[in-house]
């Protein structure tokens, strides 16, 4: 038995359909943008979620059905990935911009016990402000992000 949308998909214009029609037959596009693609063409060419589905290479119709209603509300933009994925950050702004700041200030040399920074000492210097457990490869990151580079140490 075919499965059909719960809320069908609105009639599509040219532009869209060539849209479409690029994005399902380019080689050199992503496949997760080539396979959405496909399944929204499908779909507007009349076939049911489950036929959809597999045309796309998919094994269940549910992601069919929400990737219709999310073409419904955006149009082709629903074929891009949906902002917001992916894995959040774990320092905020606040504690980059901490990391550069004490970057940039010479170390305390009875404190911090070195006349330069290492990454090791410019580390243990944050943990001891309070910044919570950051890396030495964090902190290298955060310094390339922020415009400078960490040079290897000569000893």
């Amino acid at each position: 038995m075919a499965l059909l949308p719960k809320d069908p998909l609105r009639p599509l214009s040219s532009e869209e359909q060539r849209t479409l029609e690029r994005i399902a037959q380019a080689t050199s596009e992503r496949v997760d943008r080539v396979r959405r693609a496909q399944a929204s063409r499908a779909v507007a060419q009349g076939q049911s979620l489950s036929q959809a589905a597999r045309q796309a290479g998919w094994h269940h119709h549910s992601g069919v059905a929400k990737l219709v209603a999310r073409f419904n509300r955006q149009g082709v933009k629903a074929v891009d990935i949906a902002p917001g994925r992916g894995r959040r950050p774990t320092y905020d702004c606040a504690a980059r911009a901490q990391i550069v700041a004490t970057a940039q200030q010479p170390p305390r040399r009875r404190e911090d016990q070195t006349a330069t920074w290492s990454l090791r000492t410019l580390q243990r210097r944050l943990r001891r402000d309070g910044l919570p457990p950051v890396g030495t490869s964090t902190i290298r990151r955060v310094l390339q992000d922020a415009g400078g580079s960490y040079q290897r140490t000569r000893t």
